[in-house]
């Protein structure tokens, strides 16, 4: 059982779904309510918290002060939200509650597709991914025109759904970084609602600079801390800090670059 007087929070600090839960904090005003302790995906997982775990690897995980484990970044939220003082971010009427929701159960799709076409290492496929994203981005902006159409955020403020996405858009930088992409000009609505969520004072946990740099072997097909082939390093590794290094090369489909170039010993 934990000493802890409050949530400890096993997290990757770069990871969209540990800053929901920044976000969340922060919109309550509750930042030093959780306790979070970094992970080196890069090492062994430590026994201890496999064992806390029940054998698992996913990231963040909550362990409560009794010791009970909660796990899932959206189960997080709406536990952190439900129990924290600071005022409720889920939306409260039945019907705004469900379309939050609605819209919530669109990013698994979202964030997955993201993932994949970042990692994608044949150029052929490229436009096929493209196109998948677009597809994603204009539902995003069909849904957003149908409930909010004038808006910026998903009702009247930055709320639970937003503290979802944004992680999502903040990674996503590693898309327009390694493969040009942008999401489709005629998806004007949701262009409005990731530029909104982007500059929200809560959500500023991390810079592209940050994203771009740590994201690197993501581009080649190596996710997790797993190492790219002919490398000794992973550029998630905690150092060198990411500040310290240098912009890796956006040209994912060519040369790979060697630990050295990249600033990693």
């Amino acid at each position: 059982m934990t000493t802890a007087t409050r949530p400890i929070v096993y997290h990757i600090p770069v990871c969209p779904f540990s800053q929901r839960l920044e976000i969340l904090l922060g919109l309550k005003g509750q930042r030093d309510a959780v306790e979070f302790r970094t992970v080196d995906i890069t090492k062994p997982r430590d026994p201890e918290l496999l064992r806390k775990a029940n054998g698992t690897t996913a990231l963040p995980m909550m362990e409560l002060p009794d010791g009970r484990i909660l796990k899932e970044s959206l189960v997080l939220l709406d536990y952190l939200d439900e129990t924290l003082p600071g005022g409720p971010i889920r939306r409260a009427a039945p019907y705004d509650r469900a379309v939050e929701r609605m819209l919530i159960a669109k990013e698994g799709p979202f964030a997955t597709q993201g993932y994949v076409f970042v990692m994608n290492a044949d150029p052929e496929r490229r436009a096929a991914h493209q196109a998948k994203m677009d597809a994603l981005w204009r539902d995003l902006d069909t849904f957003l025109v149908q409930h909010n159409p004038q808006g910026d955020f998903l009702f009247d403020r930055f709320g639970l759904a937003e503290a979802v996405f944004t992680p999502l858009f903040m990674r996503f930088w590693f898309l327009g970084y390694y493969e040009g992409y942008d999401l489709p000009a005629d998806a004007i609505r949701a262009r409005r609602w990731r530029e909104a969520c982007l500059a929200h004072p809560a959500a500023q946990q991390v810079t592209r600079e940050e994203i771009v740099k740590l994201y690197y072997d993501y581009a080649l097909g190596a996710g997790n801390g797993a190492l790219v082939e002919g490398r000794t390093r992973s550029s998630f590794v905690f150092t060198p800090d990411w500040r310290e290094r240098p912009w890796p090369s956006p040209d994912k489909y060519g040369r790979r670059a060697t630990d050295a170039e990249l600033g990693l010993v």
